[in-house]
């Protein structure tokens, strides 16, 4: 019964959503419209004169593009409890997340913007039954690798990680299905719920697995240890992987491994400030923008984003192939925000985009600003020449280096060394001066002499999100840093 209701459903909501999937432009204008009318009467709206804004136009010029530091004299006065300030009343929670800069940001989750996280969340996995026709994972138990759902209050607003307020959204139809129990999941401890987690889910029908792609693995390696089988065998009837956060390309290799065979899977683009996209097709790697989620974006241009004023562009303007930052304007009172993520469209019909990296994480020491989506794809092609599993890595520069000239240093923590590490080296250079031509150029003009790669000890960097107070939840390792911040807290092996 399970598997018929889960494919009427996901034929149903397929073809309710084909009215914006269809018409993104209208949907997004139609959004734009709801978003300025219904925050005229709040303070911000009140500043920034949204009783005139009839158009885009009108929007850009009134409205400055910011990042949380830009909205913080707002969100105090909501944190501090007051209402009408970015949106109509108060937030419904606050999603608290660590900031690099800001310390620990508030960031708020309104009544209205609460369905759009897990809405989207379910219309990703109805569309894949609709797509695929397998529903033989309904009936088995259910995982999603999360924070825990234990709130705080602030000022009366109910208070935690994204994934944690999400815990409280699970469909009951889902109850009883999901996994790990409530006490599991609220384990603060990250190292000390995985082995819960393991002893509650061992004995079950595990069919679909969800998390950040290091933090199941950090999973799958205990699953293991603990019953000497790999992962495919201990749960037969596993067949989704369900994920995001990260490129899972560099860690293709190693999950086969350890599943001992292929599974499908989901790629998801959430954040606390909303849910952006996810995978709609199981042959296209672009993640299907959700324009009718109750965000308008905007998008400017990598290259022009430090410029004194970059032009903003909506949907209908933007091109394939092109870098942007993603600027958010959300139906719980984020307006001109930019998030940090960049993103490139592979499509315009559906509009499809790829995570590209974050804009804060890149390496431009001498000039070649490489991007993450970049490194990824560069060790994807060394992955693809040698036989190599990499557990996590990260890129920093070295820019006083003891001897020779300056270099970029790969800090690679493998599960499995490739055979030949200079000619893996050297297959991502030349994969990342293919890509970046700034790179290549500093490479032909000797300013720049080969990259270095540095293997990190195991376990290395799950001590060092450990030491920084990271293990685990939804917290990832940056996979670019200008400095050596990280670099230089890691372990690396002896020759």
């Amino acid at each position: 019964m399970k598997k018929i209701a889960a494919k009427w459903f996901a034929t149903y909501i397929h073809h309710k959503n084909q009215s914006w999937i269809k018409d993104p432009i209208g949907a997004q204008q139609r959004t734009f419209e709801d978003l300025i009318t219904k925050a005229k009467t709040t303070l911000f709206g009140k500043d920034h004169n949204f009783d005139s804004i009839t158009s885009y136009a009108d929007f850009k010029k009134q409205v400055p593009v910011c990042d949380y530091e830009g909205l913080r004299p707002y969100l105090e006065k909501m944190v501090a409890g007051e209402a009408d300030i970015l949106w109509p009343g108060r937030p419904l929670y606050f999603a608290k997340t660590s900031g690099t800069t800001s310390g620990a940001k508030y960031i708020p989750i309104s009544k209205e913007s609460m369905p759009s996280h897990t809405t989207a969340a379910r219309d990703a996995i109805l569309n894949y039954i609709h797509e695929t026709g397998n529903t033989d994972f309904v009936t088995g138990k259910q995982i999603f690798l999360q924070g825990s759902p234990e709130l705080d209050t602030t000022n009366g607003i109910p208070t935690g990680r994204l994934s944690g307020i999400a815990a409280h959204y699970v469909p009951s139809y889902l109850q009883q299905n999901r996994m790990p129990s409530w006490e599991t999941n609220c384990i603060d401890d990250w190292e000390t719920k995985v082995d819960a987690i393991i002893k509650e889910t061992l004995p079950e029908n595990m069919t679909l697995i969800a998390g950040i792609p290091s933090w199941v693995q950090m999973y799958f390696e205990r699953l293991m240890e603990e019953n000497k089988q790999l992962v495919g065998s201990i749960f037969p009837n596993f067949s989704l992987f369900v994920y995001g956060g990260v490129n899972f390309d560099p860690y293709k290799n190693l999950f086969a491994q350890m599943i001992g065979r292929t599974v499908d899977s989901i790629e998801l683009f959430p954040a606390s400030e909303g849910f952006f996209a996810y995978q709609d097709c199981q042959d296209h790697k672009g993640l299907l923008l959700l324009t009718n989620n109750g965000i308008f974006y905007e998008f400017i241009k990598v290259e022009t984003f430090y410029e004194e004023a970059p032009q903003r562009y909506s949907l209908e303007e933007v091109e394939i192939g092109v870098n942007y930052v993603l600027i958010l304007n959300t139906n719980a009172g984020l307006w001109g925000y930019n998030i940090g993520d960049t993103v490139r469209f592979v499509s315009t019909s559906p509009y499809r985009v790829v995570v590209t990296g974050r804009i804060k994480h890149y390496i431009s020491a001498f000039g070649e600003h490489v991007i993450g989506k970049e490194v990824e794809t560069a060790l994807n092609a060394a992955l693809q020449d040698q036989t190599a599993a990499v557990r996590e890595f990260t890129v920093a520069p070295q820019i006083d280096p003891p001897s020779g000239l300056p270099y970029h240093q790969w800090y690679i923590e493998f599960e499995q060394p490739p055979k030949d590490l200079a000619r893996f080296a050297q297959t991502i250079d030349v994969a990342l001066r293919e890509q970046n031509i700034y790179y290549n150029d500093l490479r032909k003009g000797s300013v720049l002499r080969d990259l270095v790669i540095s293997p990190v000890q195991a376990g290395g960097f799950q001590t060092y999100m450990k030491k920084i107070g990271k293990l685990g939840g939804q917290n990832k390792v940056p996979r670019l840093k200008n400095d050596r911040s990280i670099a230089d807290s890691l372990p690396i092996e002896e020759n």
